[in-house]
């Protein structure tokens, strides 16, 4: 993010750059084992903090997604192939880093068969044999609908399961053209009716939504099981992307997050910087 575009965000929006040995020392892990992260592509605005603590969000099949949504600065295109060899090197960075809890993400990679599920489970297989004392989250997209994909995560050992609706229903087509708020909310209810893992999910604000739009949405949320909640600033990250549509004000996330925790939600972040993996740990706690 540049200098001027932070400019531009109201003087409460104030990311950390990274700085310090042990932002350094994450940095050096990550590329030594050839990695991704969603700090990065993502441009994430904690990714000074979060490294900084020895953490970060690692994004696996690859830095290329097949989705097409406005908000992100993920790249766009046509991805290679999954690396068979990725599981083993995200679990020894999370064996250097000495990660208590991990968050893993990826692109979504719709030209794969399972979207992909079978290699987050491979991944969370290799941390858990490697690392057996971390809890493990994984953020995962849709894998088009499959209940199949979706049971084969369920199965390995994951501690929470996290999907992002990221906006409300309304703004889908705009926002979220190859996605559906239906089927992503049918994620979220499955995984929970498994009963084996907490779930979560994330919202960013500021894209156009109306106050009684995303009540309705947190409504949703937790009519289908899902328990933790994120609620960040949408900050425009590339000239491309979505235009913010409003900056919502500290208070303003103040208020949704007692709304949210009102609403039976075991655990909730709610503030401008807050990402779905923003102080993940604090989420097993819950």
């Amino acid at each position: 993010m540049s200098l001027s575009a932070l400019k531009r965000h109201p003087g409460w929006i104030r990311a950390k750059l990274p700085a310090g040995p042990e932002a350094e020392r994450t940095v050096q892990i990550i590329k030594r084992n050839g990695l991704a992260t969603v700090c990065r592509e993502a441009r994430c605005p904690n990714a000074g903090e979060c490294w900084a603590h020895l953490t970060a969000t690692f994004m696996i099949l690859g830095d290329t997604c097949t989705g097409a949504c406005r908000f992100c600065s993920v790249k766009k295109g046509r991805p290679l192939a999954p690396d068979p060899g990725e599981p083993e090197r995200v679990a020894a960075a999370v064996a250097e880093l000495g990660l208590k809890h991990v968050v893993i993400t990826s692109v979504t990679r719709a030209d794969l068969p399972d979207g992909g599920a079978g290699h987050f489970a491979a991944v969370a297989r290799a941390i858990r044999a490697r690392c057996p004392r971390t809890t493990i989250e994984l953020l995962i997209p849709d894998f088009g609908g499959s209940p199949e994909a979706l049971d084969t995560v369920l199965d390995s050992p994951v501690d929470i399961l996290g999907h992002n609706l990221e906006t409300v229903p309304r703004l889908y087509p705009a926002m979220r053209p190859r996605a559906e708020y239906t089927r992503s909310l049918g994620v979220l209810r499955h995984a929970a009716a498994a009963g084996r893992v907490s779930v979560k999910s994330a919202l960013l604000l500021g894209l156009g939504e109306e106050r009684a739009e995303v009540t309705a949405v947190l409504a949703d949320l937790r009519e289908a099981g899902c328990a933790l909640l994120a609620l960040g600033q949408y900050l425009k990250p590339t000239a491309e992307s979505a235009p913010v549509a409003r900056y919502l004000s500290p208070a303003e996330f103040d208020e949704l997050g007692e709304e949210a925790r009102r609403l039976g939600f075991a655990h909730v972040e709610s503030a401008p910087l807050v990402r779905s993996s923003y102080h993940a740990w604090k989420y097993k706690e819950a």
